[in-house]
């Protein structure tokens, strides 16, 4: 029998997913957790139990389409108005009512296994294939599952979506990755991150992981990251068109809560350090519909690598959502009113499962 604290917890959950829901007017989120036996890390270390927390919208008898967040996200992160409320709600894009919707918290985010459960800097130093292949035993142990009918995901997600189409070919009839490329972590994206992982570990505070307090540099170097790496200059300069404009929109930014754990974030942005699904593309021979903007510096079009990667593939078209006052550049593809009228119509090519 649940103690009276715990039942107030589990009641207040509920309450929290009804209140999403009734707001975003999609059907309230379930959450769930496996526990996988003996997962095996990529750098050979074994994990007895690694467990992976997930939420689902909508019913298991509907297409399973697998929802993915960005770096230092978690499901929670796009259970809301302006991301599920645009698409998981009646007669959108994907609707809950034909759709079982799974989102989950990748290893290192939210309430699945991460460092600050108190291996702190001991936990294995993990990469997007070892968050791929915990995801892909969630769906096949934990809901057994076999196929997916899409796959989504959008920053990091868009790049677990590349891993996917190339790890497990097939397992999903189509992907969609936003806000990302398939090809080796590098350039800029590679430079900023590290700057991250380096202010984190360059902070007399850290001692080595087992810090009492939180390093002070992350607050700094996690505004900074977001506003010198996203894009967005025309939105920018509409929100701070002048000095004082651009240091009152600072001085928000740096005042916001910031609750991260020090180990955690710099894990996650560390996990992107070998990603590179460029030489397996051809193995992707599923439908792509790949989603940026033209205004994320972090993904910058001007590159050429989406035009040339996507040729690489069997049915594969990037759909580039144009720069302007409204974009946001590399949080564009976070506002699906830019992009679900193309989801929508890519949904209707895939034939009937």
């Amino acid at each position: 029998m649940l103690g009276f604290s715990r039942l107030l917890g589990a009641l207040g959950a509920v309450i929290v997913c009804a209140t999403i829901a009734m707001a975003a007017d999609f059907p309230a989120p379930k959450q769930g957790a496996v526990v996988l036996k003996d997962f095996k890390f990529h750098t050979g270390e074994v994990f007895p139990e690694l467990k992976v927390h997930y939420a689902t919208v909508g019913e298991p008898k509907g297409e399973p389409v697998l929802v993915l967040h960005g770096t230092a996200g978690s499901s929670n992160s796009m259970l809301t108005k302006d991301f599920a409320g645009e698409l998981f709600g009646p007669g959108q894009p994907l609707d809950a009512r034909k759709y079982f919707i799974i989102l989950p918290d990748a290893v290192g985010a939210g309430k699945s296994a991460k460092p600050s459960d108190g291996l702190r800097a001991k936990f294995p130093l993990y990469n997007y294939e070892d968050m791929v292949d915990a995801q892909y035993r969630l769906l096949t142990e934990g809901l057994g599952l076999k196929r997916l009918k899409l796959i989504l995901g959008n920053s990091m997600g868009g790049m677990h979506a590349w891993i996917w189409g190339t790890r497990y070919p097939g397992f999903a009839e189509a992907l969609v990755p936003m806000a990302s490329q398939p090809t080796a972590m590098a350039s800029r994206n590679w430079m900023m991150r590290r700057m991250i992982v380096d202010a984190v570990r360059n902070d007399p505070d850290w001692k080595g992981g087992n810090y009492t307090e939180q390093p002070k540099a992350i607050r700094i170097a996690n505004v900074y990251f977001g506003i010198a790496t996203n894009g967005g200059s025309l939105g920018y300069q509409k929100l701070a068109p002048t000095r004082e404009a651009a240091d009152k929109l600072l001085d928000f930014r740096l005042s916001q809560p910031f609750t991260a754990d020090a180990n955690d974030y710099m894990y996650q942005w560390d996990s992107s350090r070998d990603y590179d699904p460029s030489p397996l593309l051809e193995k992707i021979q599923v439908p792509v519909l790949a989603i940026n903007s033209a205004d994320d510096e972090r993904n910058p079009p001007e590159s050429g690598i989406m035009e040339r990667e996507l040729k690489r593939m069997k049915n594969a078209r990037l759909f580039l959502i144009p720069a302007s006052e409204e974009t946001r550049g590399h949080g564009t593809t976070g506002l699906p009113r830019f992009w679900k009228s193309e989801l929508e119509s890519f949904l209707k090519t895939l034939p009937p499962s």
